[in-house]
């Protein structure tokens, strides 16, 4: 019996896979012949991107308790690298975009490494004075941009095999970005679950006691930087190529608050949170896209609705519901009269009358 319990819990499961599966597969055909372009598909593929992003901040902040103001540094690390390395040089994408999360990572475990120490408010300071640090420094360097301190336009190259680009529409970048963001999402569910990711809880929860268990805090504090890091330069390396356009303002402070309000907003410490807080966030920036200077008020105002309403962001809340839920259930089950349990009176002394 509890085989057949497990096969048929097994087949449920492939069947829900198979069903997002295949509607992932079929969406952005669909969209196409609802709205006739292809807007609304570059739209999801902005949201793909921005799942990487935030994901990876969840790593830092989620995980391992480390809050960053200033991580938009990190994607217009990764954006001006892999665009420039492509535009200069030439090297094709499938080449500059690793090589762009990977210096992010790089620049990451530089900055984690002397800030490790720092902790709540002043680790925050460190990550914004970093963010001004790499703003200032892209505008004051108009040869990166090709002589305009306003950003520069990425004609790519693309991903050619025998000839044939592989990107030439959105529609190939939605396949593409949905291979990577599950790639991502993936490698972020192994790391949590893993023996680093268990140490990046008790980091997040305890440092001394998690330094008293025996784990390395600085050197696991670094490490979630870099990765966090990693994960946001690769986005920012997908976007520059997906919009072909970037700017030192990409990576402003409000780029850092839009990605740390979609994760307090979809839940931290979570693989859903992240998505849930893109997908809404994004939604609700392009119905206000013509208010577009009311954008952090907006902001603003959907974090204090996670500080007073939803601690938890939207996903903790969902599972506090499922679990009060299954609560009330359990509890049905075992006094299906209404009536305490047996021998429930017995535990409190007798005094059942009283």
């Amino acid at each position: 019996m509890p085989k057949e319990t497990g096969l048929m819990k097994d087949r449920e499961m492939f069947m829900k896979g198979g069903g997002v599966a295949a509607a992932l597969a079929v969406l952005p055909f669909l969209i196409q012949f609802i709205t006739g372009n292809e807007y609304g598909v570059m739209i999801i593929c902005i949201m793909f991107i921005y799942i990487i992003a935030v994901s990876g901040l969840d790593i830092l902040f989620g995980y391992s308790g480390q809050i960053s103001l200033g991580h938009a540094a990190f994607f217009v690390i990764g954006a001006y690298t892999s665009g420039l390395m492509n535009n200069y040089f030439g090297t094709p994408l499938y080449l500059t975009i690793p090589l762009a999360a990977v210096f992010a990572a790089v620049m990451g475990g530089l900055l984690a490494y002397p800030a490790s120490k720092l902790k709540f408010h002043f680790l925050s300071l460190a990550t914004i004075a970093f963010g001004e640090l790499v703003y200032n420094f892209l505008y004051v360097s108009p040869k990166l941009s090709k002589g305009d301190t306003t950003g520069f336009t990425n004609d790519y190259l693309g991903i050619k095999v025998i000839g044939i680009d592989f990107l030439e529409n959105y529609t190939a970048w939605y396949f593409f970005l949905l291979a990577i963001t599950l790639l991502a999402l993936l490698a972020k569910h192994f790391l949590v679950h893993s023996r680093t990711g268990r140490a990046f809880t008790a980091i997040r929860e305890n440092t001394h006691a998690a330094d008293g268990m025996g784990v390395n805090v600085r050197k696991n504090k670094v490490i979630a930087f870099m990765v966090s890091a990693f994960y946001t330069g690769l986005s920012g390396a997908l976007f520059v190529h997906l919009i072909k356009y970037i700017s030192p303002e990409t990576g402003k402070n409000k780029q850092s608050v839009l990605l740390l309000t979609m994760l307090l907003f979809g839940g931290s410490g979570s693989m859903l949170g992240p998505i849930i807080g893109v997908v809404i966030l994004e939604l609700l920036l392009e119905l206000i896209r013509p208010l577009a200077e009311y954008q952090m008020l907006l902001y603003g105002v959907l974090l204090l609705i996670v500080i007073v309403a939803l601690p938890g962001g939207i996903y903790g809340g969902i599972k506090d519901v499922i679990l009060s839920r299954q609560g009330r259930k359990l509890m049905r089950a075992k006094t299906p009269d209404g009536g305490g349990q047996p021998g429930e009176d017995e535990a409190r002394g007798g005094d059942g009358d009283a």
